[in-house]
């Protein structure tokens, strides 16, 4: 079969074509921005890639359009489409119907976490000799793609990060109840996605639709410190369920050590430990609903812990892209308040008090976009010592000096990207710690961090 995919660069969508490619059809894609790793991850899979949806891409003549839920009415080739009656579908379908059927589906689903509590799953699967494949929404370190068929042997296992965004522009439902998944993490539940979810209600409406998929013979593995997840349980349960967390009555919990180790706790008894060199809580507690999502399928939980002592973490998140002069220049994929305060604290529990942070964001998402976060973005930062933000008030629609004001002298804005990069290192010294934070491709600007800190 020849699929064409309309937003391919997308993670989903490019992790898509990797699956198709590797089932062997014929993928060729389009889409209006591309940049990496998606598009290089594209390009060494030998898919073709066509910049823009002009309609004479018709003349490619595939046998289905995948049509990703980045494009929407008004789109010329998703128009040529509708009036010629061609076959159409979305991905998650797509992917629902040819990749996961007859497969033990793990989904992570959560506000927060999902890519990295996917990347740790499939990891424990890996060391445990499963050979899972995967879809997940950024590239692991450990496989370095975003997404396989299987490993070794043709397996029985899938992981997925399961997302709550919706599934294209003819169907609103979210994504992950294409999956049909057996085993399914909910890590956390906060109000995102202002674009198309009114309150935080209609999101938990959504995550009780995915529990309405699990089958009996499932289990859930749910955060027990969440009352938004708590409230989406009570509207119904037809699974086995654990839950994990800090609270009183979990199932799973940990003990934390000062250096960023723990041991991991199931029903009040100690069964493992995990060492690694991740920081942060929000990873710990990745961890342990990785854990306990691996256990449903068979790991022991002290060989999931042992896995993932050998666990490398996800690009862009955390990832060191350079060091010159004594200044570390990192990557991540923040781009919530939440998802960003639990970043900017994470380095700090690492360094110290002793290191500056630098953080550098860009608020590109379309929550941010609408200005439905602006008002938290001073408390997520508070923990930097210096704060740059990159955005005009055409492109946001709102002043990102006006909403950095509460940080005071601390805080600049620009909406050119020179002089963001010269004033970020006019200010940098040895030991700064220059974290940037975006989902997108930010102009390149950790390589031009980097070039110009070199000269």
């Amino acid at each position: 079969m020849h699929i064409h995919i309309l937003g391919i660069c997308g993670t989903f969508m490019g992790g898509l074509a990797v699956l198709a490619k590797e089932a062997g059809h014929r993928v060729t894609g389009c889409d209006a921005n591309v940049y990496p790793p998606m598009s290089t991850q594209l390009e060494a899979q030998g898919i073709e890639l066509i910049q823009g949806f002009g309609p004479e891409q018709i003349a490619l003549n595939p046998d289905l359009y995948v049509i990703g839920n980045v494009v929407s009415r008004g789109n010329p080739l998703v128009e040529e489409i509708l009036n010629r009656s061609l076959p159409y579908m979305s991905g998650p379908q797509w992917i629902g119907e040819h990749i996961l059927r007859n497969k033990w589906v793990l989904a992570v689903a959560g506000t927060h976490g999902k890519t990295t509590t996917s990347a740790m799953l499939a990891w424990i699967l890996e060391d445990a000799g499963y050979s899972p494949g995967f879809l997940i929404g950024g590239v692991p370190l450990n496989f370095g793609v975003s997404a396989r068929l299987s490993g070794a042997t043709d397996s029985d296992f899938f992981v997925i990060e399961a997302d709550e965004y919706d599934t294209a522009f003819f169907d609103k439902r979210s994504k992950f109840v294409h999956y049909h998944a057996k085993t399914a993490v909910m890590n956390n539940l906060e109000y995102d996605h202002a674009d198309i979810f009114p309150d935080i209600g209609a999101i938990e409406t959504q995550f009780h639709h995915l529990v309405r998929t699990v089958p009996g013979v499932g289990r859930l593995v749910v955060n027990g410190d969440e009352a938004s997840l708590k409230r989406v349980m009570k509207r119904g349960c037809w699974s086995e369920h654990e839950s994990f967390g800090a609270s009183d009555q979990v199932n799973w919990s940990m003990l934390e050590h000062q250096d960023g180790n723990f041991d991991v706790v199931f029903n009040g008894e100690p069964v493992g430990t995990v060492q690694w060199g991740l920081t942060g809580r929000h990873n710990r507690s990745n961890a342990l609903a990785a854990i306990a999502a691996a256990r449903h399928v068979g790991v022991p939980v002290a060989q999931a812990a042992e896995s993932l002592t050998r666990f490398d973490n996800v690009k862009r998140r955390m990832e060191v892209r350079g060091v010159v002069n004594g200044v570390t220049v990192y990557d991540d994929f923040a781009h919530h308040p939440t998802a960003i305060a639990t970043t900017v604290g994470g380095l700090r529990q690492k360094i110290g008090q002793e290191g500056r942070i630098l953080a550098v964001l860009e608020p590109r998402s379309n929550t941010m976009k609408l200005g439905a976060m602006k008002d938290a973005l001073p408390g997520s930062l508070k923990e930097a010592d210096l704060v740059f933000g990159f955005g005009s008030q055409q492109a946001l629609g709102w002043s990102l000096a006006d909403a950095l004001k509460p940080l005071g002298a601390i805080a600049h804005s620009f909406d050119q990207l020179d002089f963001l990069v010269n004033a970020i290192v006019q200010a940098a010294q040895p030991g700064d710690h220059i974290l940037v934070m975006s989902n997108g491709g930010f102009g390149g600007v950790h390589q031009r961090l980097l070039e110009a800190l070199a000269k």
